[in-house]
């Protein structure tokens, strides 16, 4: 598949510009037209620029939204309320103007006689696959109501899981900024006014003081740069996530950082967990369910994993033993998936994991910040310490001469 730029009109006389994914730019022409579109022009895109634009999309509407519109769409569907009308009151009521436009295009396809799964498809940079998936599966058998339902409250899940995870991050984080602002502070402003009152008594400096003076004289010089650095690392960490070679290795690095990795790795069994008896329990088959779950876990790592294990089940091996040979499954994990494949209740177990990977999530979002506290007070606490005592030493020197 390609990425294409598009510029059309709609038919209030709206202009709509976008990125979308198609065989060659022919079919994507089709594709627009049916929907409704005059097209002004179409070209070639590239990879970075649709990653890019789906960034930009996924920030004007945020999953809060997405799980408004299933559980609403379930609730009037379920009343007996066609999708259409349905869809009419909710783009009445919707005060996201992103994921408004967004919802007018997908009842424009539905009217035009597009199934409701393949409008969502067209839009899969603001709705999961697994939204899509299921969706699919219920209108195919009759209970679209239940599988949306399903779908908003499995991303109900995730969304508090992540806030669990970030309010984790949040007090560690900001002791970071907080200690690593004071130190520069200290570095560039209060030390070398301290170090010119030394130099000015004439004392001989020990090594520890020079060190500290030819730090603050780096610091003092170029503390702009300390402003400058942070950014880049930001930028850099963005760049490396649009390559799929580099961000293989950033999503490892993140999985194996110290207490990071208690936090990440049990989030993403959790969430892999949570995606498998969901889509097992629609009745999608275990191949199907992989891919699903592997587009979504977000890292790069256990979407490796899960599609090395996808092949070797193809391939006739067990899922049991399939993800077992993959090292980011632990023993746990690998033991329930090989019980309830024994016993035929796999989904119940991947039920059971989730639950048990996502008290694993909240215990350590409740203790991260008591166990990071103690090491930034003493890392600190050794920082300011040989800072103090680089000042002190010349002084007591001072102060013996005088004696």
């Amino acid at each position: 598949m390609n990425n294409y730029l598009y510029k059309a009109v709609d038919a209030n006389g709206g202009v709509i510009k976008g990125i979308v994914e198609g065989l060659d730019a022919s079919s994507v022409r089709n594709n627009l037209t049916n929907r409704g579109l005059y097209i002004l022009y179409i070209k070639d895109s590239s990879k970075f620029l649709k990653a890019i634009n789906d960034k930009l999309t996924t920030w004007r509407i945020k999953r809060k939204d997405v799980i408004e519109f299933a559980s609403n769409l379930a609730i009037m569907i379920h009343a007996g309320v066609p999708i259409l009308s349905a869809l009419d009151d909710i783009i009445t009521t919707m005060t996201n103007e992103s994921m408004k436009s967004t919802l007018i295009d997908i009842r424009k396809n539905i009217e035009m006689g597009v199934k409701f799964s393949d409008a969502l498809n067209i839009h899969k940079s603001v709705f999961p696959d697994i939204l899509i998936s299921l969706a699919r599966v219920g209108e195919e058998t009759g209970r679209l109501d239940q599988s949306l339902l399903e779908v908003s409250k499995h991303l109900q899940k995730l969304d508090d899981l992540a806030a669990t995870v970030k309010r984790a991050l949040i007090y560690p984080l900001f002791s970071l900024i907080t200690t690593g602002v004071a130190i520069v502070f200290w570095l560039a402003y209060v030390l070398p006014k301290i170090m010119q009152v030394i130099i000015g008594l004439g004392v001989e400096m020990p090594l520890l003081t020079k060190i500290l003076y030819e730090i603050s004289k780096v610091t003092e010089k170029f503390w702009y740069a300390l402003l400058i650095i942070p950014i880049l690392i930001v930028i850099t960490i963005q760049v490396m996530k649009v390559k799929l070679y580099t961000r293989y290795y950033w999503d490892l690095i993140k999985i194996r950082l110290p207490l990071v990795r208690l936090l990440l790795h049990n989030r993403l069994l959790a969430l892999l967990a949570e995606q498998m008896r969901l889509l097992i329990s629609a009745g999608i088959t275990i191949d199907r369910s992989f891919d699903v779950a592997a587009d979504v876990m977000g890292n790069e790592v256990f979407k490796r994993a899960i599609i090395n294990s996808k092949m070797d089940i193809m391939a006739g091996r067990k899922i049991s033993d399939a993800m077992g040979a993959q090292s980011i499954f632990p023993p746990l994990f690998i033991r329930m998936v090989s019980i309830g494949e024994s016993s035929g209740n796999l989904d119940q177990q991947f039920g059971f994991l989730a639950e048990h990977y996502y008290k694993i999530v909240d215990d350590i979002s409740e203790k991260i910040g008591k166990m990071i506290e103690p090491i930034l007070m003493i890392i600190l606490g050794l920082m300011m310490g040989l800072m103090i005592a680089g000042v002190l030493l010349p002084m007591y020197d001072v102060f013996s001469k005088i004696k």
